[in-house]
Order: structure tokens, then sequence, then C-alpha cells
């Protein structure tokens, strides 16, 4: 037996067989509908004062029935039929409107969400006879400010051949046309951006810039963001179902593959969101996690993410459905992999279990590294900042050295580390960390704990700043509120203002006396004895008060 979709309640059991029935009828591929099929769901909707739909795909094969109220259907989970991009979605809807009324715009709002072949309207006259086709397509290469879709000539009963699959057929030719132009071409990712938040406006875009950066790290390609201020938050979507809809067709119109929160999403609001977008999404968390995914190098680099992902994706790990499903693969589905993303909740917990064995084995071994430094005397300092503040490099200008340093986000994730002589013959290690960033996952945070607790043996924090991002004093918040969260607010600290290349001399001046810092150019050396001087000097300083013995200090 076929399954009958939607509001099947108190019909009856001839209405529900003829119901049934239709399932074996077939469309021929140049009609959008028989006239035979179209006056017999008109009796039917008619006789049930409900609304019928039948789902048609291009083997001309129904798909599905489906049963709504008077004013409308509700569409079931298309599993089998999937849009992907520059694609339809091989099915297209063909339903009754019990009044003389053309296609609603929540017809082709979801004509347009679903990417669906075609959308058509069977007006029923009173006798149950159909009155008029009202029926409309996606329209390819619109601008993003018209209408994603053309609506048709009004059709008559018996004028239903319209060469309907050569149609279709010449829309996708349209749509992959476009999506060969070099706007198009690229192999990137193309994504919209979407904050949906109750902070101020200006945090808000501060927010979402730093996002635009983070994709660039990943080569994500931003075509487009979306900013919404809402006092209270759609707890379901977010952002609600109209700005969900408008974001779908914006999508559509831009072949957006990917659409990014910069809010964290817990399970159910991925659930409903893919639910009503056919789109891979992801959030904040999820992008972080896969840009240290992409550049992990070391076997515990990978463990570390492999961790963090499996924390994040734990409590997402509810059912395989399409949401899940869209997970896997590329942006936001690296690391783990398809296969592990599936699997029950049990195994999850069991490689959790096993990487948190491993990485503890990573801490022991750190720590006996630390105890053999310690026991050499070898000062230790240990360079921290914001993600691209320009840490590598200036490893690289003080030690001469060639660690990677990239003017992108979180280049550097396995911490480096190189030997520097002072100019008063006194040689420390200092070392590269992975940079910090506002609201740094929860769950890397765990995972990171080995590298993360290299900095409680640091005789030195030098905190790199870049003094020509605008959001600088943010971000030393920010790296402040980890080392507090870390407990090393203890450890003496030494700001670094990198940059000062860029900005005038005063500007400069003014920065360093408030910030309390030195400034430099970390590429170029002639900018660095300033710095030498200091750090040699808080070395030396607590050199000499380690080594008064407790009863004389």
């Amino acid at each position: 037996m076929k399954t009958i979709w939607g509001n099947t309640k108190g019909l009856k059991a001839g209405q529900l067989h003829r119901l049934e029935k239709m399932y074996r009828r077939r469309v021929p591929p140049e009609y959008l509908v028989t006239s035979e099929l179209a006056r017999e769901i008109a009796e039917l909707s008619l006789e049930i004062q409900r609304q019928i739909g039948l789902l048609i795909n291009r083997a001309g094969k129904i798909a599905y029935v489906l049963v709504g109220d008077p004013q409308s259907i509700l569409f079931p989970q298309l599993y089998e039929y999937r849009a992907s991009p520059g694609r339809l979605r091989g099915i297209r809807c063909i339903h009754t409107h019990l009044k003389d009324e053309p296609l609603s715009q929540d017809d082709l709002t979801d004509m347009s969400m679903l990417r669906l072949d075609m959308m058509a309207a069977i007006t029923v006259r009173p006798d149950g006879q159909p009155q008029a086709v009202h029926w409309a397509h996606i329209l390819p290469g619109t601008e993003v400010r018209q209408l994603p879709y053309q609506v048709r000539e009004i059709l008559q009963p018996h004028q239903l051949a319209v060469d309907c699959l050569e149609l279709i057929h010449a829309l996708e030719r349209e749509m992959a046309q476009i999506r060969s132009r070099p706007a198009f071409a690229s192999n990137e990712e193309r994504a919209i951006l979407c904050s949906v938040t109750n902070a101020p406006r200006k945090k808000a875009l501060d927010s979402l810039a730093e996002l635009t950066e983070l994709c660039r790290s990943a080569s994500i390609e931003v075509v487009d963001s979306l900013l919404q201020i809402r006092k209270e938050i759609d707890s379901r979507t977010l952002l609600g179902r109209g700005k969900l809809q408008e974001l779908a067709i914006r999508a559509m119109q831009s072949d957006i593959t990917l659409l990014i929160f910069d809010q964290e999403l817990n399970a159910s609001q991925i659930r409903t969101i893919t639910d009503q977008i056919e789109l891979k999404v992801i959030d904040r968390t999820q992008l972080i996690l896969d840009i240290f995914a992409q550049r992990a190098r070391s076997k515990e680099g990978h463990l570390q993410v492999e961790l963090a992902q499996l924390k994040y994706l734990q409590p997402r790990l509810v059912t395989k459905n399409t949401a899940m499903s869209r997970l896997t693969g590329g942006i936001g589905g690296r690391g783990p992999g398809e296969t592990k993303l599936e699997i029950n909740r049990r195994r999850v917990r069991d490689r959790i279990h096993h990487l948190e064995k491993a990485l503890d084995e990573v801490q022991k071994h750190r720590q006996q590294q630390r105890r053999q430094r310690e026991q050499r005397g070898v000062p230790i300092i240990s360079i921290i900042g914001y993600t691209n503040a320009g840490k590598s490099t200036l490893l690289n200008t003080l030690t001469h050295s060639q660690v990677l340093a990239e003017s992108r986000l979180f280049a550097t994730l396995d911490p480096s580390s190189r030997r520097l002589r002072f100019p008063r013959d006194l040689e420390v290690l200092i070392t590269d960390t992975v940079g910090f960033i506002r609201n740094l996952p929860k769950d890397l945070m765990v995972a990171f704990r080995a590298t993360l607790e290299e900095l409680q043996s640091a005789d030195l924090l030098l905190h790199v700043v870049d003094i020509s991002n605008p959001r600088h004093a943010e971000q030393i918040g920010a790296v402040e509120k980890i080392l507090s969260d870390l407990a090393l607010e203890h450890i003496p600290q030494l700001r670094a203002l990198n940059k000062m290349d860029l900005l005038p001399s005063d500007t400069v001046s003014q920065l360093a006396h408030q910030l309390q810092g030195v400034p430099v150019c970390a590429h170029d050396r002639s900018s660095l004895p300033p710095l030498i001087e200091k750090m040699a000097f808080i070395i030396e300083k607590k050199s000499h008060r380690d080594a008064i013995p407790p009863d004389q200090g």
C-alpha cells in the first residue's frame, strides 16, 4: 500500500482507495498533467473539501500523493529527490485550489525554497470540474532584487501539453551556463553568512566581519550576509520562517552551497532549518573546527581536532536525516568522516574515550619534556595572541627561522619552538602557540589542553597585538579572558604592539602608552631591539627572583 501524506483524518475508505490508485497513473513527458488526472483530483478535492497535491517526477511517475486542508498542503521530506547546485529537484507539484484563485505566495515560495521543477494549481468549479491551471517555474539568472520565478499564462484543462520535460531541461541548461561563468566556476564553497542576535549592532557587525575572515581561511567564498537584530530569538530557527524563506530565495539566485550561522546551533535548530532549506547548514563553531581539521599536521594535532569534532557532533547525532547527511564531507565535515558521523552514540563515546586516553599520553610526554627543560634551567617565552596577529612572523624574525606564517586566521595550529640568544648571553626557548579567538569553542579548549598547558611552564607570555586592527581592544579582552580561564594571570606578560608601520607615529605612541606595550613591526628586525631588551630584562629579573631562597625573599 502506498502512503497518502498529510491530513487524511476523517476520509472514507473509498476516498482513500481513490487516492491510492493515483500512484498507478503515468503522465507523458510533454504534459504538465493529463486532463483526465486533473479532472480526477479536482472532483475528489471538492468532495473532501481539502486540497490534493501530486508530486510527479520526470519519468511521469507520481511519487507522492498529498492531502492538505482547504487552504494549503504540506510537503513531506523529499529524501529521494535532492537538488544539487545548478539543478532542480527533479519533481513538480500539481495541486488543487478549491476557490478560483491563482498560485499563492506560499506556493511560489515553496517552489523556490524546494527548487521544484514546477508548481501548478488547478482551480475547481462548483461542479467538481477543473476550471483553469495556474503554473510557474523557477527563472534562472534573476538578479537578487527580482522575483526568482516566472508565472506563466493560465492554461485551460485541454491545453496541458506544454513540452514539460523539454522546458525543465532548458531551465537546467541555462542554470548550468550560469554556473560555468567565471563568478560561479570556482570549486570553492559559496556561502551566505547569517547572524541573528540581540547584541548591539556594532558588536554584531564586528563578529560578522570576523566570520568572513574565518571563511577566507577555510577557502569559502562569501557571497552575501544577513544580519537580523531581534529582541526575541526564535528558538526553532533563530531568524523565523519569513526570513528563512527570503534567505532560501537569495541562496538559489546566487547559487549558494552553504549557509553559515554566526551563532552556535543545537541539533534541533540544524534539523529544523535544513528541513526548510535545501542547503548545508553549519555554525561558527563547526567552521572553526573545520579550519583546524585543514591545518592539523602532527599526529597530536589530528587527535586534538578529531576529539573536538566528535565532542561537538555527539549531541547532534540524533538520527540519520538530511540535516546530518549535509554535514558530511567538505566544509564542516572534515576529520571524523562520513561513516563516523552516522555511527551510533555508543561508538562515538568509545572513540572519544580512546582519543582522550591517547591525549593523556601526549600530556604525560609533554610534562616530562617540561621537567627536563626546567632541570636545564632554560627560560621559556610563549608567544600568545589573537589569531592572525603576527605571532609566527615575529617568531621567524626573532629567531631567523621559517615557521609557516600566512595572513589568515589559524595559520598556525601545531606549536613551534626555537632557541633565542639575548645580547647578554642569555639563551631562552621561544614558543609559538595556536591563535586565540573570541568565543573559542569549549570543545577545542578541552581537546587542546595538552597544548595550552605548555603555557603553564612559561616564564613570560609575549602577547602579540595587531594594533592596526580596529577591533584590537576587543581582541585583547578575548585573549585575557582565555588566560583567566586557564588560570595563567600570575605569569608575567609583555605586549608586543605589532604592525606599527600601518599607523601614524603619534597614534603608535599613544597606543604604546595606553596599552603599556612595545611597538614593533614583526617582519622588520630593526624594530625589535626595544622588545628584545624588555624581554631580557623581565626574564633576568624573574631568574634572579627565583634564585633567591624563600627564607631570604
